[in-house]
């Protein structure tokens, strides 16, 4: 049985997503959905772990995108590529995004983490997601 909560635009919801790692990413008909390992929420008595995913409504793949840099931490210049994140699907399928920020300004969305792929070192990237439509969060119980 799962539990749904859409966020507004208005206020916050008690769920966190540091921490969490994406593990699958799906565009359907102007519909984006996470999968995520982990969903947090936190209360005034303790922490719960979910598992779950996010649905992101009305959305344009066009206008998302993902900046991939060469490592996590930087001295000095630092060098990347920017992917459609329709590409970053299948480029990077086994991999992993964990998240380490989050944000959630007017219509964008941005996730700011690492990006984990077996045998190698983990790379800083940054998700942006471009949605007019609503954010529903499916966290299982």
């Amino acid at each position: 049985m799962s539990k749904e909560l859409i966020r507004n635009r208005e206020s916050n919801i008690p769920l966190s997503l540091h921490d969490s790692r994406i593990i699958n990413i799906e565009y359907q008909e102007r519909l984006l959905r996470l999968k995520l390992d982990k969903i947090f929420q936190y209360t005034e008595e303790r922490e719960i772990i979910y598992t779950g995913e996010i649905d992101f409504t009305e959305i344009d793949i066009d206008d998302c995108n993902i900046l991939i840099f060469d490592k996590t931490v930087y001295e000095g210049d630092f060098s990347g590529k920017a992917i459609s994140l329709t590409e970053y699907a299948k480029q990077y399928s086994n991999a992993e995004f964990e998240i380490l920020s989050e944000g959630y300004n007017g219509y964008c969305t941005i996730y700011s983490g690492w990006i984990w792929q077996e045998g190698k070192e983990p790379v800083s990237a940054i998700i942006n997601i471009y949605n007019i439509g609503k954010i529903i969060y499916r966290i299982d119980s």
